[in-house]
């Protein structure tokens, strides 16, 4: 599905789109996606966040980047699916070291230790290789992704958080880049720490064989898509290890050894 495929869109898009954009704003759960539209597809999916998308985009919160996500075995694992997906993230939900979070931010939490990638240059598939990737990128920083849910319980197939935006909450990044060769990413190891807990562990290598696959994946997907990364974006390329929930008064950290090291307070 194009671009101008998804703008050509349908009151029952429009419907689940504007459930999820309520969600935000009362922190309300809603039903799955799948139950609202019968035989729901991905593109179906893809077409709901896109109208999403175009509503921050005129409430005048620009797309800054994208997150990738179902990337690692554990995280697919976790939500019993068996393909990676993305979203969007705005400048509203785009922070940096040492950032906090209100309890009412978010319905149901969880912290991810991710990569942050920002690119260098424009990316566009489809074609995109790995190498081409990698050199595309410009600087690595250790980052943590908070994913939430609009609907109710966590009760997703992939269908339903495509269309809740890949459970998007928001993402942070520190600020200092990465001593490190891109290209190989593959060889770091992280941790996810909550309240000082190490929680779990994992590799580059978790992430589809190396961080920088999820974004040569990405930058084909939305080829076909007729859209482009464009340099200066950050992007997400999933989580190390899987999730793990968090409350108020957690402090969460993404690790890297000594590349660097992300910490965020709700």
């Amino acid at each position: 599905m194009t671009q101008e495929d998804q703008m050509q869109t349908t009151p029952q898009y429009q419907q689940i789109a504007e459930a999820l954009l309520g969600a935000y704003r009362t922190g309300e759960p809603v039903a799955p996606p799948r139950e609202q539209l019968e035989g729901m597809t991905l593109d179906d999916a893809y077409a709901v966040q896109f109208l999403q998308e175009q509503h921050f985009v005129a409430d005048g919160d620009p797309v800054v980047g994208r997150k990738i996500g179902l990337t690692s075995f554990a995280m697919q694992e976790q939500l019993g699916v068996d393909q990676p997906d993305f979203g969007f993230v705005t400048a509203s939900r785009a922070h940096g070291d040492d950032a906090h979070f209100a309890p009412d931010d978010f319905i149901s939490p969880k912290v991810e230790p991710e990569l942050a990638l920002v690119l260098g240059k424009d990316l566009q598939g489809p074609g995109v290789t790995l190498e081409q990737a990698v050199d595309a990128v410009a600087t690595v920083h250790a980052a943590l992704e908070i994913i939430d849910s609009r609907v109710a319980n966590w009760d997703i197939k992939l269908v339903d958080t495509v269309a809740d935006n890949a459970s998007c909450g928001a993402i942070a990044w520190a600020k200092e880049p990465m001593d490190v060769d891109v290209a190989k990413l593959d060889e770091v190891a992280g941790r996810l720490l909550v309240d000082g807990k190490t929680l779990a562990s994992g590799k580059g290598s978790d992430v589809m064989g190396h961080p920088v696959a999820p974004l040569a994946w990405l930058a084909n997907v939305l080829g076909e898509r007729g859209v482009a990364l464009s340099a200066g974006q950050v992007v997400l390329t999933g989580s190390f290890t899987a999730a793990a929930p968090v409350t108020q008064g957690s402090t969460a950290a993404a690790e890297f050894g000594e590349l660097g090291r992300l910490e965020i307070t709700f």
